[in-house]
């Protein structure tokens, strides 16, 4: 387990710093040192002032609904246990999406999280399946994953806009260089068109990466891998319609694993349960969760749709 861990956070890191890399070599060869020094501090900047949005704002943007500890104390019992057993400081929000799809999110950071699960998985789920995705989110909460891919995604972005520059450059001078003996430095050129899309391809893998590992901790958290497998394995397969899962298996995933954020469910579902003969899990004793689903009131059968986020609630 402590092998799996400590391999998942070591490639995390080496695809952060490639990411960062990306950006700091087109700053250089755009501005050299000073423009490395520019862009190393700007980033610096940012990443200590963490800028980060209201969790609660976030929630509203998916018509979320707080679900406070007197509405459905024996969930929030389920998440305090779980969230000593994950060692986390502050116990997140629970949030409730009205929507029938099978999803759970987290947002916000260590001291002030959030966690949204939608009626789809209130009302398909055991207890044991929700503990599991519960852990797994905590998870993401404890690992700061939030903040990884928040931080990331900065990389992302301002490898974008380097490349972005470097091209309107190219095409503004693309006159002079028709009309003289000048000449494009190719390799510059080609880094240039192609630093995007590395670097997205980077930010997806460090994603799947961090996937990978809120599942470990999630497992170690309830001493259940099953449980979570089974999760997963009813969320892969709600996507679906009978026919679809009959006739176009794979559906919605004909995307290559390269282009995917999450990896997929058969590969999650065969490494939780490879961790079963793990000796040193502690089963975690669930609380008595019986009429709490009453008392979040009538659940809202929306149809599933696709955020702009990209993700299906």
């Amino acid at each position: 387990m402590k092998r799996h861990t400590i391999a998942n956070r070591f490639y995390s890191l080496i695809l952060l710093l490639s990411m960062a890399s990306y950006t700091a070599l087109l700053g250089w060869l755009f501005a050299g040192l000073d423009g490395l020094i520019a862009l190393s501090l700007s980033c610096l900047l940012v990443v200590t002032l963490n800028p980060t949005l209201s969790p609660h704002w976030l929630m509203s943007l998916y018509g979320a609904i707080p679900i406070t500890p007197d509405r459905a104390p024996e969930l929030y019992q389920l998440l305090l246990h779980i969230a000593q057993r994950s060692g986390l400081k502050t116990l997140p929000v629970l949030y409730r999406v009205p929507s029938s799809t099978l999803n759970a999110f987290t947002t916000g950071g260590q001291n002030h999280a959030a966690i949204a699960l939608t009626d789809g998985l209130f009302g398909q789920l055991s207890l044991r399946e929700l503990a599991g995705v519960l852990a797994h989110e905590a998870s993401h909460i404890r690992n700061n994953d939030i903040w990884i891919m928040g931080l990331a995604d900065l990389f992302s972005r301002g490898t974008s806009l380097l490349s972005l520059f470097g091209q309107l450059i190219l095409l503004i001078n693309l006159p002079f260089v028709l009309l003289t003996e000048a000449r494009f430095n190719w390799p510059l050129v080609l880094l240039m068109i192609f630093a995007p899309y590395i670097s997205a391809l980077t930010q997806l893998a460090l994603s799947r990466t961090r996937e990978f590992d809120a599942d470990l901790c999630a497992a170690e958290v309830t001493g259940d891998p099953r449980g979570l497998a089974s999760a997963l394995t009813k969320i892969e397969h709600a996507q679906y319609s009978l026919w679809e899962r009959i006739f176009f298996p794979g559906g919605r995933d004909s995307a290559p694993s390269l282009l995917r954020t999450h990896p997929p469910t058969e590969e999650r579902v065969k490494r939780l349960l490879e961790l079963e003969t793990d000796q040193s899990f502690q089963a975690m004793a669930y609380p008595e969760l019986i009429d709490y689903r009453a008392r979040l009131g009538d659940r809202v059968a929306k149809r599933p749709r696709r955020h702009i986020t990209g993700l299906w609630f």
